[in-house]
């Protein structure tokens, strides 16, 4: 029996990028860089896989050319009848292999909405959920160059929005750690993270029945960075402080995410301006009928039979 996957978890912009490297550096664990591909390939092999389908669809990604993958290298580990989970793990497993590696985890922020297909996937995964204050994260985003996130209907375009994605995301995932429990969940907070990275480093590799190596935290100068101009901070060793929402967004902007998610703030311990209350919001309400809409519209394009025109093979 393969052992668990390792799954991070974290809003956009809340650190998951640094503890992805750190972690990609133990010597039994692969992670790599976002796939995206998982709710593609869960909704077009649904039931037992056809591995001559699913192999088709593989050609079509581009994630595994980035990741250095070949098709051909997944096929030995496909078998007729075998689950989708099971087809997408061969995926990781052939990528971690390549790296000498015998297991493997995942970084992809966009799962934050897609929490009960992994769980369905993967039912024994380990799961480790890095939360930031959600006004360090939305001024983090809100300062990404144009052009390196894709932008949708469904996409943030302001502090409130952003706090509306923040706080369904956080919310869900600590609703996933209550049902799975702490045999299978671990919070962190990205602020202890930068403080103290070899004491947090070792709960995580408690969680996945890993032995902490000190190679974790060597990382710096070994990222290549230079197509990553949103990433930099990762040519410096774990550094607190590196953004502060009261000096990068404005008393406005901050005020508009307290409102939309300062419940949640409180509750996880940030502190809240004391003429700022979370009420029930319009437009948390909105931003969850968007998102739904958004998930619906891919899912129906995902599963269409001209998905595979518009995706045609790659060299």
């Amino acid at each position: 029996m393969s052992p668990p996957p390792l799954l991070l978890l974290g809003v956009r912009r809340s650190g998951t990028t640094l503890l992805r490297v750190m972690l990609d550096r133990h010597s039994q664990l692969a992670v790599p860089d976002e796939s995206y591909f998982v709710p593609q390939l869960a909704r077009r092999h649904r039931g037992a896989v056809d591995p001559a389908a699913f192999l088709d669809d593989l050609r079509r990604l581009p994630t595994l050319r980035e990741w250095g993958v070949s098709p051909d290298h997944v096929a030995p580990r496909l078998r007729a009848g075998m689950s989708v989970g099971e087809a997408i793990g061969a995926v990781y497993a052939t990528y971690a292999a390549g790296r000498g590696k015998e297991r493997w985890g995942d970084k992809t922020p966009m799962y934050m909405e897609h929490l009960p297909l992994l769980e369905r996937l993967w039912p024994d995964a380990r799961y480790v959920h890095l939360i930031r204050d959600g006004r360090d994260a939305a001024a983090s985003f809100l300062s990404m160059p144009e052009g390196l996130v894709t932008r949708t209907w469904a996409h943030p375009r302001s502090a409130a929005d952003f706090a509306c994605q923040w706080h369904r995301e956080v919310r869900a995932a600590r609703g996933l750690g209550g049902r799975v429990g702490p045999a299978r969940y671990l919070e962190l907070r990205y602020e202890e993270l930068v403080r103290r990275p070899d004491d947090e480093l070792r709960r995580i590799c408690e969680l996945a029945s890993l032995p902490y190596e000190d190679a974790m935290l060597d990382y710096v100068g070994k990222v290549d960075l230079s197509a990553k101009p949103h990433q930099q901070s990762l040519a410096k060793p774990p550094t607190p402080g590196l953004r502060n929402w009261r000096d990068d967004l404005s008393r406005a902007d901050a005020l508009a995410f307290e409102e939309v998610a300062g419940d949640l703030l409180a509750e996880l311990g940030y502190e809240v301006t004391a003429d700022s209350r979370a009420r029930p919001s319009v437009r948390r309400a909105r931003y969850a009928a968007l998102t739904a809409a958004w998930k619906a519209a891919a899912a129906a394009a995902q599963r269409s039979p001209f998905w595979r025109r518009r995706h045609p093979p790659l060299s």
